[in-house]
């Protein structure tokens, strides 16, 4: 027995002797603590987790050199090699956190992403196309997001303080010249491309990409639909006109075609008018759309749009009120956009294409005629290359080319025409470095030369955002930004330098539980403006780049689609101060089209049982400011306010047919947008004026939309 008790004496005292205590922290590089590792020998089930202030302990029995391992969720996992010899070891172990590009921090600093997979989506395609107030135009609906103003003259996009034009539309890349309808001062327009068309949709509101360029203040960057997914025929009659079209898909190969004919003749001679029309607005619109899948990721996408449009309007003349003058106008529009993505390898994919884009527009005031013809075209390569974990990197260059002619025939005179060309180049490259999934920079540069005037202009541009937690973040961002003068401006001088704008954005976004805040603050400042003598100045001595202006505010956005069952809706709000000294101003002042204060209210709900979508928008924009030349001072008066309710619904009559029917302006409101004047004062010493108003009090509209396939169960819901 004694011999039996000192050998398991010995045996004990030597295995305690062989025990080696294996001790530390885990901690992240920024030397935060991580809690819950796991920490072990590689091969055995010696280890321990790491406690609330990251600190471990453990024994092992193993002896020699051996593998420690630390993991943890989110973090490289870490393998160090350690002695075990029965001395205490002690480490300390740092983590490594894992860069995930998808879930991680966003740059969200002036976009606004419309799609169905980004997971900073404020909008979805279905969001745009059901806006009661946008009647199934893209630019509507893109006019209740913060950052916009209500222009209801134009149409266009105006944002934070810029003017329409400063707004430039792509659609998978490539410049789309010309987007909206063509028209005549003071009468709206829309945006000619079909919400069909679109998977995605992302409006900067400012700070863009250094993938894209000429824009002054915002970029709206469409994504067209990829291979469909059967074969299917749409039929829409509608108050307004009619269109058909035809989807056939193959195996790796779709082809699309669509006519569309508007006519608002029979419309408006039902409803009373507040224009005076001799022949209202009409359009046939034809869309064919080619898509191949070359490779398991190369996608081949052609599409090609053509609309041709007219209409003639009667105005009073203001300084011979007993006349009316007479404006014919003939659009003919020609798109054509082929594209191609492709993933070249495990780190680079490549995106190129080219466009094309014809406009003609031919109007006859009274007797004289006018013509302008544009022909556009924009080609593009850009590889994206991820060059390490935490470095993506995406480069490209750009060619835009731009022939504008100009013909003026007056009465008894000879035709008279100013013209230019232009050829723009440009390169760009654009990095992503996240430091973390918290913390995300993007800097880039882009280089443009123009040979109207053989210079270089380089715009720098730099995004941050850093991620609070799951639900909240801040972004940066500041960007120079050039964008060639208007087509008038350049045939008359082509000389003119491009106009400049910098951009300064502040932007916080919080998301959670399907409910979206943001709010941003900007300031944006312009150099090289044009400016002139008079109105339609035409001597190319008086133009020249000594404009300047600024505008700064800030944007709110709240979404909704939790607290109220099957009910979602969304508030914007937008203030913008800004004064601008270009054109033939004479002074610094805020221009015309500005509003100080935006909001729209936009809520939409579904009727079960009835199967039916209900919606309604509430719009409202501050008085503007206009010069009354019977009033001494420049920008001495202000309009009222505008204010809209427009009301919508979609009735599912069957699986595949749709009823759809809208009111803009619902109440009647008589909106007042400006006023105009006569050049001269009548015999009292009075300028003659008149209001810029809506064309009609409001603008109803009745669809019936049908939808054809194998099992009868699509629907044109995502198309209204």
């Amino acid at each position: 027995m004694k011999k039996l008790t000192t050998l398991l004496f010995f045996l004990l005292v030597g295995t305690a002797y062989a025990q080696t205590t294996i001790e530390g922290r885990v901690l992240d590089k920024m030397q935060q603590t991580i809690p819950g590792a796991n920490v072990y020998i590689k091969n055995s089930f010696d280890g321990a987790v790491s406690k609330s202030d990251g600190q471990f302990s453990f024994s092992s029995t193993l002896e020699g050199k051996h593998v420690l391992v630390a993991s943890f969720v989110g973090y490289k996992t870490l393998e160090l090699d350690v002695e075990l010899n029965g001395n205490p070891v002690q480490v300390e172990l740092v983590l490594e956190e894992v860069i995930n590009k998808l879930d991680g921090v966003t740059i969200t600093a002036g976009a606004y992403e419309a799609s169905d997979v980004k997971k900073v989506t404020v909008l979805k395609p279905l969001d745009i196309v059901t806006t009661a107030s946008a009647a199934g135009d893209i630019m509507g609906a893109i006019n209740t997001l913060p950052g916009t103003a209500t222009v209801g003259e134009s149409g266009r996009l105006f944002v934070r303080g810029g003017e329409g034009y400063e707004t430039k539309v792509f659609i998978d890349g490539l410049e789309v010249r010309n987007a909206f309808g063509a028209t005549v001062p003071n009468v709206p327009t829309r945006g000619r491309f079909s919400p069909f068309l679109f998977k995605g949709t992302t409006f900067s509101t400012g700070g863009y990409s250094a993938e894209f360029g000429q824009a002054l203040s915002s970029v709206l960057a469409l994504n067209s639909n990829d291979l469909p997914d059967e074969s299917q025929a749409d039929i829409s009659l509608m108050s307004v006109g009619a269109d058909a079209a035809y989807t056939k898909r193959w195996e790796n190969t779709s082809l699309s075609a669509k006519v569309q004919v508007t006519d608002l003749r029979p419309y408006q001679d039902l409803v009373k008018q507040n224009f005076d029309w001799e022949e209202a607005p009409n359009a046939t619109v034809t869309e064919l759309v080619f898509r191949h899948k070359v490779s398991q990721t190369g996608l081949l996408k052609v599409y090609f749009n053509t609309d041709q449009s007219d209409f003639i309007i009667r105005q009073t003349n203001l300084d011979s009120p007993d006349r009316k003058d007479t404006l014919d106008l003939e659009n003919k529009y020609l798109y054509l956009n082929a594209s191609y993505r492709d993933v070249l390898s495990s780190r680079w994919s490549l995106k190129s294409g080219v466009s094309l884009t014809s406009n003609k527009d031919f109007l006859a005031f009274n007797s004289h005629q006018l013509a302008g013809e544009e022909l556009g075209m924009h080609s593009k390569m850009t590889l994206q290359w991820e060059a390490a974990e935490k470095l993506s990197i995406n480069m490209g260059s750009d060619w835009f080319s731009r022939e504008y002619l100009r013909r003026v025939k007056p009465v008894g005179e000879g035709a008279s025409k100013t013209s230019f060309k232009e050829n723009l180049l440009a390169n760009f490259v654009e990095a992503d470095y996240f430091a973390s999934n918290r913390f995300v920079v993007r800097v880039g540069l882009r280089n443009e030369y123009t040979s109207l005037t053989h210079q270089n202009f380089l715009s720098p541009r730099v995004a941050m955002s850093y991620k609070l937690n799951q639900e909240g973040q801040f972004s940066l961002a500041y960007g120079r930004f050039v964008q060639a003068p208007q087509n008038d401006y350049s045939a008359i001088q082509p000389a003119l330098r491009p106009e400049q704008a910098t951009h300064y954005i502040l932007n916080y976004q919080h998301i959670r539980n399907n409910r979206i805040f943001r709010i941003e603050t900007y300031l944006k400042n312009y150099d090289n403006l044009v400016k002139f003598g008079t109105e339609r100045d035409t001597n190319p001595n008086n133009y020249n780049n000594m404009g300047e202006g600024s505008a700064k505010g800030f944007d709110v956005f709240w979404r909704d689609n939790e607290t109220l069952k099957n009910t979602d809706y969304w508030v914007s709000y937008s203030y913008v101060d800004a004064e601008r000294n270009y054109q033939n101003f004479q002074q610094k002042a805020t221009p015309s089209f500005i509003s100080s204060h935006n909001l729209s209210v936009v809520i939409k709900h579904m009727i079960d049982p009835l199967r039916t979508q209900v919606g309604a928008t509430f719009n409202y924009a501050s008085p503007r400011a206009y010069t009354n030349p019977n009033k001494p001072g420049f920008q001495n008066s202000q309009t009222p306010s505008f204010q809209d309710i427009s009301v919508n619904a979609a009735v599912l009559i069957k699986q595949n047919i749709i009823l759809y029917c809208s009111s803009s302006n619902l109440l009647g409101r008589e909106n007042i947008f400006g006023y105009e004047y006569a050049s001269q004062p009548n015999g009292q010493g009075v300028y003659e004026g008149r209001p810029i108003g809506q064309g009609a009090r409001r603008f109803l509209f009745v669809g019936l939309f049908i939808t054809l396939t194998k099992d009868q169960k699509n629907n044109q819901l995502d198309n209204l």
